[in-house]
């Protein structure tokens, strides 16, 4: 990234993401709370999840709205296959009669993009914090002298290291290394099953059907990945993305139910969408 344009990000992300967490964990510590850093990381999280809470319910809601429409797009698709012109035509008017606009649930998506890397990239440098020289270049950026950091912090959650990764973990905490990247995987799969309507066809309608046989493979692929990930990264960026996935269920559950998750009243964790 050219350096202006790392600025610019940095002053509008960064920098102030930066400063919301710094904040908490002044916050947390001042009340004698402990292991207030990783405490202050699910706070910012949940912070993060309010602010950005009307762009993911338009997301959620126009995915919602797309997904029930699928049975009429999926007959315009059959009735006007061998006529592309004339399908496309067909699905401007389906979507203009429901007053829908397809790329609604995209727009949310790429305004979340910047926030989710700039987090990212926040809690990468707080967790590696180990030295003076370290806490002196986060006390350069903060807006205020009252929230500057006179000591290092406990670098730890409960006894487990937010800079570690599961992965070097497993000689002194087996059980984290195993435990962590299972509850990353529970939690993600819990939450792409729970965006799968309960009504959707089991298996493609298709064999050639790109799309659903992608749905149906990345549902259990995405989970494994984000789980994969988290096994080599920092403790504190799984600390991070478990609390973001509970505050997502919470939300899918609220404005779409359970989804696929749930199926005729039946937890439904292993059928094929």
């Amino acid at each position: 990234m050219p350096q202006p344009l790392q600025d610019f990000f940095n002053v509008l992300f960064i920098y102030p993401i930066t400063n919301v967490l710094i904040a908490c964990y002044q916050l947390l510590a001042q009340l004698g709370i402990p292991y207030a850093l990783g405490f202050a990381i699910i706070l910012l999280t949940i912070i993060i999840r309010l602010l950005v809470y009307p762009l993911a319910s338009a997301q959620i809601k126009s995915t919602k709205e797309m997904q029930a429409m699928s049975p009429k797009i999926a007959a315009l698709r059959e009735k006007y296959k061998n006529d592309k012109k004339r399908q496309q035509e067909e699905m401007m008017k389906l979507y203009k009669e429901h007053n829908m606009n397809p790329a609604a649930g995209c727009l949310p998506i790429l305004i979340q993009i910047p926030i989710f890397i700039s987090l990212y990239n926040v809690l990468t440098t707080i967790v590696a914090v180990n030295t003076p020289a370290a806490l002196n270049k986060i006390n350069g950026i903060l807006y205020s002298d009252q929230l500057r950091i006179a000591k290092l912090w406990d670098p730890t959650f409960f006894g487990i290291p937010l800079s570690a990764t599961p992965s070097s973990l497993w000689s002194t905490m087996p059980i984290i290394t195993i435990l962590i990247p299972l509850i990353t995987v529970v939690l993600q799969f819990i939450l792409s099953k729970m965006m799968v309507p309960a009504n959707q066809p089991a298996t493609p309608a298709k064999k050639d059907d790109f799309q659903a046989a992608f749905q149906t493979q990345s549902l259990y692929i995405f989970p494994l990945f984000i789980g994969f990930f988290s096994f080599s990264l920092p403790v504190g960026l799984s600390l991070y993305w478990n609390t973001f996935s509970i505050f997502g269920i919470l939300q899918q559950y609220l404005l779409a139910g359970w989804g696929g998750l749930v199926v005729d009243g039946k937890l439904s964790l292993w059928k094929k969408i």
